[in-house]
């Protein structure tokens, strides 16, 4: 049997990684923001806007952007989440190159897919690692308490200086920006679509809104009795375990050992579901909430506040 391989078929594969760099290369620049080596970052409009890795920008003035065909120009800072770890930058160019995308969510990536992480920390030019997916994920909670829409994990080198930088797939495109910190125990990638969202929010406000009740909860079981005797489904509540004093939740009501069934009309039952629903649309509105009070059902509305 033969078991040789084509070496053709390696140098085309060589080729069309080479191809990939570089046209990922072409969109990535040099972030200066902190006293160590330089990041990396991601062209994300023609007119200036760069997305980056933000535990790169260690400071909010004195920041310079290397642009790939030589130039450093200065940039200022539009908005930081540091849930996320991702900063948008303004640079002081226009007509900058912007690498391709890929449009699918996660770029269509699964388990196995080759990747390459893509940098470019210094004068030298782009650098890249080489590795596969091992995981894509959804929407998912950060160690800062944040959510984020998606995650990639691949078995790439986040060198010094790669984070800020985009992953790119075999063609080319950008699917996420790299964090060597975001993850627990390695680093992670941000897919295109979740940046896109904190990077609409950064231009809009400056930071990512999140909204806030005010309250400590905890999941709780109903028991069956009581449930059917007021018409509840659900098995499982949120009992208030505390409410911050002068906070949204004791403006307009809500008390210790209620228990909340629902927020705006869909049930909840775990601590997760609360927060994952107070985005930053939220902030202002009066938001109708369920409660199991003193053996009764009760509706309170709330306006959700804005966690500082």
């Amino acid at each position: 049997m033969d078991t040789q391989i084509n070496p053709g078929v390696l140098a085309q594969l060589s080729d069309d990684l080479a191809d990939a760099v570089e046209r990922a290369g072409a969109g990535t620049v040099t972030v200066n923001a902190r006293r160590r080596m330089p990041a990396s970052g991601i062209v994300w409009s023609a007119d200036g806007l760069i997305v980056t890795a933000n535990h790169v920008v260690e400071r909010d003035d004195d920041i310079t952007v290397d642009l790939p065909d030589g130039r450093s120009v200065a940039a200022t800072v539009v908005g930081r989440d540091q849930g996320s770890d991702i900063a948008l930058l303004r640079a002081e160019a226009g007509d900058l190159p912007v690498a391709p995308r890929a449009e699918s969510a996660a770029g269509g990536l699964k388990p196995g897919h080759l990747v390459l992480a893509v940098a470019r920390p210094g004068p030298s030019g782009p650098m890249a690692s080489f590795g596969a997916v091992s995981v894509v994920g959804g929407a998912w909670r950060t160690h800062q308490g944040a959510t984020v829409d998606g995650f990639i994990r691949a078995d790439v080198a986040m060198l010094p200086g790669f984070s800020g930088g985009p992953l790119v797939n075999a063609a080319g495109e950008i699917v996420g920006l790299n964090s060597s910190t975001l993850g627990r125990g390695g680093g992670l990638t941000v897919p295109v679509s979740a940046i896109q969202k904190v990077a609409d929010a950064l231009l809009s406000h400056g930071k990512v809104r999140r909204g806030f009740l005010g309250i400590g909860a905890q999941a709780v079981r109903i028991q069956a009795a009581l449930a059917q005797s007021i018409g509840v489904e659900q098995e499982r509540g949120l009992l208030v375990v505390g409410v911050e004093p002068d906070g949204p939740a004791e403006k307009d009501g809500l008390f210790l050992g209620d228990v909340i069934i629902a927020l705006d009309n869909q049930s909840v039952s775990e601590v997760e579901q609360l927060q994952d629903r107070l985005t930053g649309d939220w902030v202002g509105r009066k938001i109708p909430i369920r409660v199991i009070r003193g053996g009764a059902l009760h509706e309170l509305a709330v306006t959700v506040g804005e966690r500082g």
